[in-house]
Order: structure tokens, then sequence, then C-alpha cells
């Protein structure tokens, strides 16, 4: 098991692209053995929270070359959100 955070920030003025973009690839974790736990939103609107966990880290890394969620970042140019990712254990 794997489970990972990820902070996301919106770019300036695309909040609201940026939230639709992280509902349709947070739809994709299935596919790659992967499970949204939480999805925290930050009160200013600008930034969330997910904690993922995925079966195994193969499907981590298939999720990052998906071809439809390359297509939809690509798509979204410069108001692509961006991420940082922490792999966490419990403690």
């Amino acid at each position: 098991m794997l489970t990972l955070v990820a902070i996301v920030e919106y770019a300036d003025g695309a909040e609201t692209a940026g939230q639709r973009y992280e509902d349709t690839v947070l739809a994709l974790l299935d596919r790659h053995g992967g499970r949204l736990e939480r999805r925290l939103r930050g009160t200013d609107g600008r930034s969330e929270v997910h904690v993922i966990t995925f079966v195994a880290r193969t499907g981590y890394e298939s999720f990052l070359v998906d071809p439809e969620r390359a297509a939809l970042r690509a798509d979204l140019g410069d108001a692509a959100p961006t991420t940082r990712v922490i792999e966490v254990d419990e403690v």
C-alpha cells in the first residue's frame, strides 16, 4: 500500500478551472488501483489537500502517465494547478 498527500495550488484566476481539472483526474484513480481517501479545500479556495492511496507503487506510476490525465493537463496550459506530492506513513 502506498499513501500520498498531494498539496494542490491553483493558478491565480484559474481556481474554477483547476477544481474542475482535479474533479476529473481524481476520478481516474480507480483505473490505476488508487483511491481518494480525503479531499480538503483551503478556506481561501485557492488550494486543496488530497490523501490518496494506491494498492501498489506501479499504480501511482501509471496514474502519472495516464494519457487522459496528460491531455487534460495540457489543455489547461498555464492555468494547470501545481502539485507537491509527499509519500507518508502512519505514525
